[in-house]
């Protein structure tokens, strides 16, 4: 049987605190006593099979018994999605997201985007239990919400590309070559303004469609996430 494994955001000694959250819920919850191994990831690579060696429902202390390194489940992949009304859709590509092994997220800020709160510590969470959940060791980057221009104008993947339902000539993702890093973009609800997706071409952004259906942000989201981690 696996050991059950948690987040802990630093562990550079060969013994150390554990976070309140984690203490009690080793202790207080899972009932785990002095004696027993749990692992723990950073988020960045890292997994590390630790022993408990004191039982503080608050501060439990445990030891470094083997530290393991874990390669990304997928190459540089970068989802720039809109944010969408729906908080809680959103969040659910957030956990989908994190599940299949993208590198970063970056919400996007378009012309249609309705106006929504970000809470990035609510979001921020939802990824740690996401990568817990599936016993990764990689966190996605969580970026703050940009403005799409601005991720046009900036970024430097190699295979850059624009999803939209606009008629006109476009690839089909499904049979790109995806070797280096690469970002899609993905619109809100109601698509992205002709003007934004000329702005992309401009700045060498390839526009591609998903498939023959209409989708929703966070299923395209999906889609294209799937689509570039094959």
């Amino acid at each position: 049987m696996s050991l059950p494994i948690f987040f802990q955001e630093n562990f550079n000694q060969s013994s150390f605190i554990l976070s309140e959250d984690t203490s009690k819920h080793i202790i207080q919850v899972l009932r785990m006593k002095r004696g027993e191994q749990l692992q723990l990831t950073n988020g960045k690579g890292e997994i590390i099979t630790v022993e408990i060696i004191a039982e503080h429902k608050k501060a439990a202390e445990v030891k470094v018994l083997a530290t393991s390194n874990i390669k990304p489940l997928t190459s540089n992949i970068t989802i720039a999605i809109s944010l969408i009304k729906n908080a809680n859709r959103f969040e659910w590509f957030l956990e989908k997201a994190t599940e299949i092994g993208i590198s970063e997220i970056i919400p996007l800020i378009c012309e249609r985007t309705e106006k929504q709160n970000f809470r990035n510590d609510r979001m921020q969470n939802i990824l740690v239990s996401a990568m817990l959940q599936s016993q990764q060791a990689w966190l996605p980057i969580l970026h703050e919400p940009i403005k799409l221009k601005e991720i046009i104008k900036t970024s430097t993947h190699q295979n850059k590309y624009i999803a939209h339902c606009i008629e006109g000539k476009k690839k089909q993702l499904s049979n790109e070559t995806i070797e280096q890093s690469s970002i899609i973009l993905i619109g809100p609800e109601g698509d992205f303004t002709k003007e934004e997706i000329d702005l992309a071409i401009v700045n060498n952004f390839i526009p591609v469609t998903l498939g023959d259906t209409r989708l929703r942000t966070e299923t395209a989201g999906m889609v294209a996430c799937v689509l570039l981690n094959r």
